[in-house]
């Protein structure tokens, strides 16, 4: 055993490859969030770079230096002198998601109902360090029940709302910054598919990503002072040292309360987290890297809580692609540049100072090409019969991003907007189904594959209790809420229209559960349905063998 981690060569020539692809990962997601906060909703931009990015870093460097720890025990254990290190990052859906749907929302919630722009800022902070403390609390919980709430909730629930998440929040924002500055974004765009996507190599062994950045940001500042791309163009930021040390904090405390309203959307977040670092374990497992399961998912809800007591408003996950990073040569030392560029840089204020630097049409196609993972991964993980399952989950996400953009003040007028949810009769307007529609978006889309899923299979006593789940959690509120924030209530105390719609949602669902329910008496035979999944799914095995 000695001799095996005295051979263990943490650091190799694959780890530089490593260390961009995993840090520009974390600064890409760190770059959205700071340009959703800063010029969607004109969040105060020192807020983002002073008290939010030192303490969601943190998470960052305290995660993968944990990981790079298991590495060399795994080494040592094993003998094995080849271990690569679990990656550690920022959540992408996750962060997007919450800055989306929680972070502005708060922010601007709160500028209406009095409070100056400085003070909305500092208690959406406190919320959103509330809301990464109630999820490192559910992780670090699940982290022990990880293959049980797996097997409740389908494959194809988990994947295809992840997936929505991809196509409606992660993909469409970032297309648009690409074709808004298209001679930079499209040509940063076509290296990352030529590298990422088709698995070319550049000349010298390049890293694709950091050839995209590079590429893409030199174009940028050598043609945008002369106006020959879209957008506006902004000189390079002056690199200052600016000291913001993550000290813990107990002002999450403030935010406690009002973060409690949000925890329908958290929950969903966290627990995807979870269900991902057991695929991603088992991954490396399969790689060739047996970690303990247990310890990766604790590890990464300790990150959390982390985080979120030093200021942070992101959670760390473990990254999908172990395999990948073992692949091009990576030991150790790409978690270990990763932690220190990220964790340190953060603090020593350089890490803002980059993401101002590099265009966010130049680091957008990094993030096109996770919702193309995330959304290819959620049909090729499942059997194909259900594939339509996956696909039904795309349409909450898809709601919620035409409510966002439709509630965006710089599209439509608020006063515009508030008249198009004022109801004639007793008839919803269409407006507000699709914010109904939207709200909960994340736990809509896992229950609707859910009970789709179960309805192919034959399962409809299963399909109708998930069906009376969407009944339950309609009738409150934590879906389908009628109100425009997505809050909870109690469906007798909302007004005029509004009162009749959880009573309708909830009604609908019941019923078609009941109506399964009779179905599955008078089925006779299921043994045909369950002999062709069976053959179904020895094809998808044969297809999916290497």
């Amino acid at each position: 055993m000695s001799r095996g981690i005295n051979a263990y060569r943490w650091f190799a020539p694959g780890d530089i490859n490593g260390f961009f692809g995993l840090f520009f990962d974390n600064l890409t997601v760190l770059s959205f969030l700071s340009g959703i906060l800063v010029f969607v909703f004109k969040f105060p931009a020192d807020i983002v770079f002073t008290r939010m990015f030192p303490g969601t870093a943190v998470g960052v460097l305290f995660g993968d230096l944990v990981y790079t720890w298991m590495a060399f025990n795994l080494s040592k254990k094993t003998g094995n002198p080849h271990v690569t290190a679990m990656p550690l990052g920022l959540d992408t859906p996750s962060t997007i998601g919450l800055a989306l749907v929680v972070l502005g929302p708060a922010f601007l919630n709160l500028k209406a109902q009095g409070l100056s722009e400085h003070d909305a800022a500092m208690m959406t902070w406190y919320i959103g360090m509330a809301v990464m403390m109630y999820m490192g609390v559910i992780k670090l919980v699940l982290s022990f029940f990880g293959n049980w709430v797996q097997k409740i909730i389908p494959k194809a629930g988990l994947l295809g709302s992840l997936a929505g998440i991809g196509l409606g929040l992660i993909g469409m924002a970032p297309l648009v910054d690409i074709f808004g500055m298209p001679l930079v974004g499209v040509i940063s765009l076509g290296l990352v598919f030529y590298t990422l996507v088709a698995g070319n190599r550049l000349p010298w062994n390049i890293p694709g990503v950091f050839a995209a950045v590079l590429v893409g940001t030199v174009l940028y500042y050598l043609i945008a002072p002369f106006g020959f791309i879209g957008g506006t163009y902004s000189s390079p930021p002056v690199p200052n040292l600016n000291l913001a040390a993550p000290l813990p904090t107990l002002d999450f405390i403030h935010g406690l309360k009002p973060a409690l309203e949000f925890l329908p959307l958290a929950i969903p977040f966290a627990l995807l987290t979870v269900v991902g670092g057991i695929n991603v374990t088992e991954s490396a497992r399969v790689a060739g890297d047996d970690y303990n399961t247990r310890n990766i998912l604790l590890t990464e809800a300790v990150a959390t809580l982390i985080a979120a007591v030093c200021g942070g408003v992101a959670q760390t996950t473990p990254y999908i692609g172990q395999p990948a990073y073992k692949k091009m040569g990576s030991r150790s030392g790409y978690t270990v540049l990763t932690a220190i560029f990220i964790g340190v840089g953060a603090m020593l204020g350089q890490i803002s100072y980059i993401v101002e630097l590099i265009p966010r049409a130049v680091l957008a196609p990094i993030l096109i090409f996770v919702a193309l993972e995330i959304i290819i991964q959620a049909f090729l993980a499942v059997p194909k019969r259900h594939a339509p399952a996956v696909a039904l989950a795309f349409f909450p996400s898809v709601a919620r991003l035409i409510g966002i953009e439709l509630s965006n003040p710089e599209f439509v007028p608020p006063k515009v907007f508030s008249s198009l949810l004022i109801a004639s009769g007793n008839t919803l307007p269409q407006l507000q189904v699709i914010m109904a529609l939207g709200n909960g978006f994340i736990i809509t889309g896992m229950l609707w594959a859910a009970f789709l899923v179960k309805i192919i299979d034959g399962k409809l006593r299963s399909s109708a209790c998930y069906l009376f789940v969407l009944a339950a959690l309609s009738f409150c509120g934590i879906i389908h809420s009628v109100m425009q924030d997505g809050s909870m209530y109690l469906p007798w105390q909302l007004p005029g229209a509004m009162r009749q719609a959880p009573y309708q949602f909830a009604t609908a669902y019941a019923a078609l559960a009941i109506i399964f329910l009779l179905l599955s008496l008078h089925r006779k035979d299921d043994k045909s349905i369950h002999a062709s999944i069976h053959v179904e799914e020895e094809a998808d095995e044969k297809t999916l063998a290497p």
